[in-house]
């Protein structure tokens, strides 16, 4: 292995997400507002804030993985109550302790992901979770888990509520949405009222304004009354919570996407300001790009935030976090650049952002904004992959498709007409993946996955790789490898204009292939250094050398030889494959920024 220096660039963003403020009391039982923050560098923490004053204290949780509060409830008890992801674990902040108390694990892996919390009569705690469609119940009393198991056999996510009657309606999601009702004292489950195809028809459920439960759906509105679904002409109103103190006053974020300023309105109209102190260690990295300015661009993860390192000869640091860039404000999965405008594809919804960095920055969906978010291609790609940009001067997607769905598209947009077209279903109930133009040939390679969207289950067992003739509108040759294969994580082409690829599947080691597109044969497999293939984790470096990541390494191979040199090995420590600028190439390694001299 070469010797080579790696430096630390440092953390470009430093926001929360899943922010929300909730009212509570603190230990004397005077009010206060409670701050839920999730990020990734660190376990969520809770900011308790005295309305009064502004005065913050902060709690972070120290069981590892505990990252995001994905499902939060306050009881009437004043107790708050936090299910953690990806750990699985209930916390609670217990004003009379004064302190985020760790409850334990919901139900080990089969509930990694709380969805939703709610709160029965008798004060126990039903949760439902994420990974198996998972139901337990907790009793403060006792401290004590009662594990329900999955609410269906293939479903994943689970959103429980308790009816007036005692029973449990458990909203599962994705692939098909319907409601499981379980009596807690039988244990009887039954699927009440419709059940619809995602993306046929559509279903949800509610607590109204009677407190009962209700179903509205494309197939009619139901009540749900113990064991079955009543129909009715009308749902009741949906229940709502006002974010109110015991006087009344309200509150809520005053900055919606920088969660550091809470606005707290009295009931004579006067409104109250106070910045919040509290300390956030880091975002993670999502993706890399090489911007047409010489700068390297990014986008953090939940929340979305564009950021721009600009490389300085006397070694100064210029990393700067633009701001928001997507109506999404998920992440971007992937970008490209055409005459000068950098195109951000983000999740989800696969919306497309247009910005020149050129310009000044003002993030909006008028004609005036740049960043200029002007929406979805269609309405089925949601994680969008790659971005390619060149063929018939389009912008072009590659995509995992909605939740629940299969078939992820290709898609494009023409910035000379702004008119958009996807191709859903192109490698059946897979999905389009990665994306490379192979100009010569005038045919864009098509990556594959044997994924669908979030939520459900493959139906495909060996991804492949198409040749798209983009003016024709068709795939003119479709293969794989004589191997197991998932996924074509990355594709790059070289100077003699062969197709470099990784893909990985199955038992098998992840590979790279060398593919002659002119003969349309695989003509060369390699084995991958150590580690998981990065996606979008190829390219060619200006000395026409093939540059490769995997989670464990930065590797480059000699495409004449095809011998492979590992430059940097840290198992484990790499998770976002960058661009080569100026003698460097750059990556991620959860949420730091970091380089390597070549």
């Amino acid at each position: 292995m070469t010797e080579s220096k790696v430096s630390e660039i440092g953390v470009p963003v430093r926001t929360v997400n899943r922010a929300a403020l909730y009212a509570g009391h603190n230990i004397e039982g005077s009010p206060c507002l409670y701050a839920t923050m999730s990020q990734q560098a660190d376990n969520f923490f809770i900011v308790q804030i005295d309305p009064d004053t502004g005065a913050t204290r902060q709690f972070t949780a120290t069981r590892p993985k505990s990252n995001y509060t994905t499902a939060v409830f306050m009881s009437r008890t004043g107790k708050l109550y936090i299910g953690a992801a990806h750990s699985g674990h209930l916390f609670c902040f217990d004003p009379e302790s004064d302190d985020l108390l760790d409850l334990g694990s919901i139900n080990g892996e089969a509930a990694i992901f709380p969805c939703r919390i709610d709160e029965d009569e008798a004060g126990l705690l039903w949760i439902g979770s994420y990974g198996t469609a998972d139901l337990t119940s907790y009793d403060p009393s006792n401290g004590k888990y009662t594990r329900y198991g999955r609410m269906n056999d293939v479903e994943m996510y689970n959103y429980p509520l308790v009816n007036v009657d005692g029973t449990i309606a458990n909203y599962i999601l994705q692939t098909q949405p319907h409601v499981v009702v379980l009596d807690p004292h039988t244990r009887e489950k039954q699927v009440v009222g419709p059940v619809v195809e995602k993306g046929e028809g559509s279903l949800s459920m509610h607590r109204g304004t009677d407190r009962h439960l209700y179903i509205t759906s494309s197939e009619g509105d139901f009540r749900i009354d113990g064991m079955e679904a009543i129909a009715v002409a009308e749902a009741i109103e949906p229940e709502r919570s006002e974010n109110a103190l015991p006087d009344g006053r309200t509150f809520r974020f005053a900055d919606e996407h920088e969660h550091r300023v809470v606005e707290i309105e009295h009931s004579d109209g006067k409104v109250e300001t106070f910045d919040l102190k509290y300390e956030a260690s880091g975002t993670d990295i999502f993706y890399l790009h090489a911007g047409p300015d010489g700068c390297v661009y990014g986008s953090s993860i939940l929340p979305e935030r564009l950021f721009r390192y600009r490389p300085q000869s006397d070694g100064a640091c210029d990393l700067v976090d633009l701001g928001i860039c997507s109506v999404a404000t998920g992440e971007a999965y992937s970008m490209a650049n055409l005459d000068g405008i950098i195109y951000i594809s983000s999740y989800p919804s696969a919306r497309i952002s247009i910005y020149d960095p050129a310009k000044p920055y003002h993030f909006g969906e008028d004609e005036d904004a740049n960043p200029r978010d002007i929406g979805p291609v269609d309405d089925l790609s949601y994680r969008p992959r790659a971005t390619l940009t060149g063929p018939l001067g389009r912008v072009w997607t590659a995509s995992l498709p909605d939740y629940g769905r299969w078939g992820g598209p290709l898609a494009w947009y023409d910035p000379a007409t702004g008119k958009k077209k996807a191709y859903p279903h192109l490698f059946g109930d897979g999905s389009c993946y990665t994306l490379a133009h192979l100009a010569e040939q005038q045919l864009i390679a098509i990556g594959t996955t044997i994924t669908g969207g979030s939520g459900t289950q493959p139906k495909v067992e060996q991804a492949a790789l198409l040749l798209w003739n983009y003016a024709a509108e068709q795939t003119v040759w479709e293969g794989t490898l004589d191997r197991p294969v998932s996924t074509f994580s990355a594709l790059a082409i070289s100077a003699d204009g062969k197709l470099c690829g990784t893909v990985a599947g199955g038992d098998a080691d992840p590979e790279i292939f060398v593919f002659d597109p002119n003969s349309r044969a695989f003509i060369d497999r390699l084995p991958l250094p150590s580690g998981r293939p990065l996606d979008l984790g190829l390219q060619f470096g200006p000395d026409e050398y093939l540059y490769g990541f995997t989670s464990d390494c930065i590797y480059r191979l000699d495409p004449h030889s095809r011998d492979a040199e590992v430059l940097f090995h840290e198992p484990g420590g790499l998770a976002v494959a960058g661009p080569i600028l100026d003698g460097r190439i750059y990556f991620a390694s959860g949420h730091r920024l970091r380089s390597l001299v070549l």
